[in-house]
């Protein structure tokens, strides 16, 4: 695990921002952390090139888009050496219906959560990953029937005496 990137307020304000709204200009964002453009696009640079941005995306509705069943599931294999479970991880990750993928422990082996069409497509992603492969001892699928929240924001630290973003 590696060590987190020491952080000021600064670089805290703009994670919160683009948290929030990573669309914003950059003289907008600059305007919103209360820093200089030239200083905020310096750090958004330094913030993505050390990793801490890992990347910018749009959060679109699975529902709007005919993906509306998402399916949490739990995966325990029958042997799981290293090869294994790199094995099945490497099968998971390039399924498209597969949204994450986890190694977990106790417990299964891999913890998924999938976003499919309806459930003719779990039938058929069954059939690709646990029906066909042979080390899959037990699947235990457990569907959404509404989706209370969803935040794929981080929490992040306050620094005493730095102003509310």
């Amino acid at each position: 695990m590696t060590e987190p990137l020491a952080l000021d307020a600064t670089d805290l304000r703009i994670l919160e921002q683009l948290q929030r709204d990573a669309s914003l200009t950059n003289q907008a964002l600059a305007a919103a952390v209360h820093t200089s453009p030239a200083t905020c696009l310096r750090r958004v640079k330094r913030l993505m090139d050390t990793g801490v941005i890992e990347r910018q995306v749009a959060l679109l509705s699975p529902a709007k888009l005919g993906a509306g069943l998402t399916a949490i599931v739990e995966v325990t294999l029958d042997a799981q050496g290293a090869e294994h479970l790199a094995a099945f991880e490497a099968k998971a990750v390039a399924d498209e219906a597969v949204r994450q993928c986890y190694r977990v422990s106790p417990g299964p082996d891999f913890l998924l959560i999938l976003q499919l069409a309806d459930m003719a497509g779990y039938h058929a992603l069954v059939q690709r990953l646990f029906t066909q492969d042979a080390n899959v001892r037990n699947v235990k699928a457990f569907f959404s029937v509404s989706r209370a929240k969803f935040e794929p924001s981080l929490a992040l630290p306050t620094i005493s005496g730095s102003p509310a973003p």
